[in-house]
């Protein structure tokens, strides 16, 4: 995403005020980049999230469908707040809407997230129309190591209103 311009802190604090996920599933810590073609943004997994003791019993991964959750908060939830706040939506309206991830495709996993490990999510822009963001996202660990990928869309994001 070099020579991306990106939004201001401010804008990007906006963004991660408004995403309606909260703890314990809410799987975004920071965002690096954003702007209307798209966004990078990590999670580091807490050693005692909910998820891992049943998943699995003294060798605790991290689920697919976590990671997967993962990137749409990322690449699907927070790049289509940062879209509709370009449109100029409200923030009280936004503050109202429902983001729903509505579908995945071409998923592919390259390697388990253990407890404690930091992931970094790009999500890059396919489409924004007729309220839905199609978006092509990936996961990669800290040394760059694809976790996983695939594209996504969410739906329910836009609203008429203003």
């Amino acid at each position: 995403m070099v020579g991306w311009k990106v939004a201001d802190t401010e804008t990007i604090k906006k963004v991660l005020e408004l995403i309606p996920q909260q703890p314990p599933f809410r799987f975004i810590d920071s965002i690096r980049h954003l702007n209307e073609q798209g966004v990078v943004g990590s999670c580091q997994y807490r050693e005692d999230a909910f998820f891992y003791k049943g998943h699995f019993p003294g060798y605790p991964v991290t689920p697919g469908v976590i990671l997967v959750e993962t990137m749409a908060q990322i690449g699907v939830v927070a790049l289509g707040i940062y879209q509709l706040m370009q449109k100029g939506v409200s923030v009280t309206k936004l503050r109202t809407m429902t983001s729903l991830f509505a579908f995945a495709d071409k998923i592919e996993f390259g390697g388990i997230v253990a407890p404690g490990e930091k992931v970094i999510v790009q999500g890059e822009k396919v489409y924004f129309r007729r309220g839905n963001l199609k978006t092509r996202v990936s996961m990669t660990r800290e040394n760059g190591d694809t976790v996983c990928s695939g594209v996504l869309t969410g739906a329910g994001i836009m609203s008429d209103e203003k």
